[in-house]
């Protein structure tokens, strides 16, 4: 290549990279963005951007259709056949001989409609069934999201505070050097002191700087969580804190058998097996339609004595398959076959759901008791070193003493930032392990339904915000909300439990 031509198009390269750089086309050299940011923010967020909900809300989109289309089967259908020929052979020599016709045609339109078909009706009530279940597997998605957000919310702040924690240990072990440092000076210790600590400090600072990159982290993957690029830096202005959980464990399964979406979902698997079961016999039922036809045919070309044909019929049909050869007794078998594991699936998720909230309960209790002992243990370890520290510089002490009460304190602040992460934690899988709703109020849901309204209706009886979405979204949000109260009919132990519930959220937004 000619220099002259390398010196052009370098000089033109350099040229486009600068523009892009000033433009801020390059990832790199964008600005991040800062977002504030609170907990019920973040859940919002999460609920709105996530792929696995929008997967979800399709599975909806696709128990929509097949509902239609099994409603569809029992209306009327109109079909039309139209059928031209041109003919030959023998048998129609002596017509083309005489030149009467070498064409025939015909038309036969039928409208016909389902009177009686066990099949049809029972196929019908299992795709209502299939989209009930579909919605609460829709909302038990939602809940495993927000507890997915919360959880890596609290993450943050952890991260946060064990940051604090190692930059007050740097801060201690800074000030004890220096301590060691003038005591060397004064010729009262050996330099041996002054190696050892600044061992330990330079051992807390890399402490410190796992700690930040643990931080950032966890950001990063908050972020990642809800729709935010990863590089987006976020204000946080809350902290972990302890605030009392009063529900008893009884109180909080019996919540949980009434309100958790995937038992819901799991007791309308059993009635789609149900209506299944009712499927596949109906190949013993007779099937009874109504129908009309009128067909239309003649040849061409035309002749007078060839004129075509209108003729048209109407009435009645049945039909009853009464040898099958053993087929439908098969498909009945099957059915009740699925039906019997979609039952044991629903005693599954029961057993799982009680499971699910103990272990969570008990989780939650533990770290209540770490709390009270982490903070008595702070509140000590803080006595212990500043005795520790006055003990050496009155020359009593070693700096063994002094570094051994700094560990000592530094621990005891880590298991107390960590029992509060676990207790607030711990209260998101409780909360999830009840299926505390999102958007569907699910006793509410179930009572709609058993009284006969269709999915859409108990939807809109069971919703607790006007924005809950249920089917694929068109840029509507999905927020939080706290659970409705329950009805009458549900177990007095739902209320209790709301009403802690609402008590807990008002003392923790403060």
């Amino acid at each position: 290549m000619d220099l002259n031509k390398r010196g052009y198009f370098g000089r033109r390269l350099a040229r486009i990279l600068a523009l892009s750089a000033a433009a801020g086309l390059f990832a790199g050299t964008a600005a991040a963005q800062t977002v504030t940011l609170d907990l019920s923010k973040s859940v919002a967020m999460a609920l709105e951007n996530n792929r696995t909900i929008k997967q979800a809300l399709t599975d909806v989109d696709v128990a929509h259709a097949s509902l239609s289309q099994a409603r569809r089967a029992m209306g009327p259908t109109l079909t039309w056949e139209s059928t031209a020929n041109r003919i030959g052979g023998r048998g129609y020599e002596q017509a083309r001989m005489t030149g009467r016709y070498d064409y025939n045609y015909g038309n036969t339109g039928t409208v016909a409609l389902p009177l009686y078909n066990a099949g049809l009706n029972a196929q019908r009530r299992a795709a209502r069934y299939g989209l009930n279940a579909a919605d609460f597997a829709l909302e038990r998605t939602k809940q495993a999201i927000r507890r997915t957000a919360t959880a890596d919310y609290f993450s943050i702040l952890q991260a946060r505070n064990l940051v604090k924690v190692r930059e007050d240990t740097v801060a201690t072990l800074t000030a004890h050097l220096n301590d060691v440092n003038a005591q060397l000076r004064a010729g009262t210790v050996a330099r041996a002191d002054v190696l050892a600590s600044e061992v330990e400090l330079a051992n807390a600072q890399q402490a410190l700087t796992t700690a930040k990159n643990t931080y950032e982290v966890a950001v990063a993957t908050l972020n990642n969580v809800i729709g935010l690029p990863a590089d987006t830096t976020l204000t946080i202005h809350d902290e972990l804190r302890y605030t009392a959980y009063t529900p008893a464990l009884e109180d909080c399964t019996d919540y949980g058998i009434l309100y958790r979406a995937d038992g819901a979902a799991a007791f309308y698997a059993v009635k789609q097996a149900e209506a299944e079961v009712r499927a596949a016999e109906a190949g013993y039922h007779p099937t009874l339609n109504a129908a009309a036809t009128r067909s239309v045919a003649g040849e061409r070309p035309f002749r007078k004595d060839h004129a075509s044909s209108d003729t048209w019929a109407a009435g009645l049909s049945a039909s009853w398959n009464i040898f099958d050869n053993g087929v439908t007794a098969a498909k009945v078998r099957a059915a009740r076959a699925a039906l019997q594991k979609a039952e044991e699936a629903l005693a599954a998720t029961d057993e799982q759901i009680r499971l699910d909230v103990r272990t969570a309960y008990l989780n939650l209790r533990a770290a209540e008791q770490n709390i009270q002992t982490a903070e008595k243990a702070v509140k000590q370890a803080e006595e212990d070193y500043g005795i520790a520290r006055v003990r050496y510089n009155a020359g009593v002490g070693t700096n063994l003493e002094v570094m051994r009460a700094s560990d000592n304190l530094t621990t005891a602040r880590m298991n107390r930032a960590t029992a509060l992460y676990t207790y607030n934690t711990g209260k998101a899988d409780l909360d999830n392990a009840m299926g505390v709703p999102v958007d569907l109020d699910a006793v509410r849901y179930r009572a709609a339904e058993t009284d006969g309204k269709p999915a859409v209706s108990a939807r809109a009886a069971a919703q607790l915000h006007e924005e809950a979405l249920f089917e694929t979204p068109r840029g509507a949000s999905v927020r939080p909300a706290a659970p409705a109260p329950a009805p009458e009919a549900s177990a007095a132990a739902a209320a209790r439990v709301q009403a802690a519930h609402a008590a807990y959220e008002a003392d923790t937004s403060k």
